[in-house]
């Protein structure tokens, strides 16, 4: 699979900037629906709370790191997972958490706080956990990746567009509503055609690095609900607020990844397809989870 690592998704400017401006928009919509009010539950319940930024932020990454240790990967391929760990929660979480019957006003908080401290430390920590990987390390190195320029891309892409969807949440919320409910599945719609023609455009080396790469994923996303659920029993969290750990920590925003690969990766291509598949993976890993919760409550109970 070293291939990977001399392989290039390539992207023309113009659907790398279409890229940058759905995800900002996306999360734009996802503001629209947080209120201030849903930050009081870093005070109200912090142990569930820090629980979650610990999971989110400490817990994923080191855990990526032993995995890494354990496969040894090609370098580009670990520098995509460990930049899909250094990453907020997806969107979608907050969906799967209430679909599940999980702690919506926990997950809302965690997205909200994740999302805005995700400008220092996703490229705090990508930075940090890829450098423990000499590989990993060496092939960041030779890439000579400005982090000014990262922090910057986030903040732009995902700090402002919060933000301001909170603020117009906050001063006219039935016309955030009527936006959020036009503005996401356009943005989401849009952004999903994009990463499809990019790698429609590479089928034959995705065809060719598939098995591999979805068992890594896999290993790697079961990891990351184990992760956020583990943390929730060992410090005994109730059921709704294990559910809302488990999702949050399992769901990763690998669109913000690609957004970076693309950006400033040249789309690598053992980054590009991690990232990619996770952002396949954990939907459908996700939605079983939520409906497997919602359905059959009594199982979670006795796990």
């Amino acid at each position: 699979m070293e291939e990977l690592d001399q392989m290039q998704i390539n992207f023309g400017e113009g659907s790398l900037l279409l890229m940058n401006i759905s995800l900002a928009v996306i999360m734009f919509g996802v503001a629209l629906e947080i209120k201030l009010s849903d930050f009081t539950y870093l005070w109200t319940n912090p142990k569930s709370f820090f629980l979650g930024i610990i999971s989110q932020f400490i817990l994923l990454p080191f855990l990526t790191l032993l995995l890494v240790f354990a496969l040894q990967p090609t370098p580009s391929v670990a520098l995509g997972m460990f930049l899909v760990a250094a990453c907020p929660g997806g969107n979608i979480s907050n969906f799967l958490t209430n679909y599940s019957k999980g702690n919506s006003a926990l997950s809302v908080s965690l997205t909200a706080f994740a999302t805005l401290s995700s400008v220092i430390l996703t490229p705090f920590n990508f930075a940090l956990w890829s450098g423990m990987y000499e590989p990993a390390a060496l092939l960041l190195k030779s890439i000579s990746l400005d982090y000014a320029d990262v922090f910057e891309t986030v903040a732009l892409i995902l700090g402002i567009p919060l933000v301001l969807g909170i603020y117009v949440n906050n001063k006219q919320a039935q016309m955030a509503q009527k936006m959020a409910n036009i503005l996401k599945p356009i943005s989401v719609a849009i952004f999903i055609s994009i990463v499809i023609i990019a790698f429609f455009s590479n089928f034959d080396l995705f065809i060719r690095v598939i098995g591999w790469i979805f068992g890594l994923v896999l290993m790697h996303n079961l990891i990351a609900l184990g992760s956020g659920y583990s943390i929730s029993k060992i410090f005994g969290l109730n059921l709704p607020d294990t559910k809302t750990l488990t999702i949050e920590t399992g769901i990763q925003n690998s669109g913000l990844a690609l957004v970076l690969i693309f950006n400033y990766f040249d789309g690598l291509g053992g980054m590009s397809i991690i990232a990619g598949w996770w952002g396949i993976w954990h939907i459908i890993s996700g939605l079983t989870i939520a409906m497997l919760w919602k359905k059959y409550n009594y199982v979670a109970k006795t796990i």
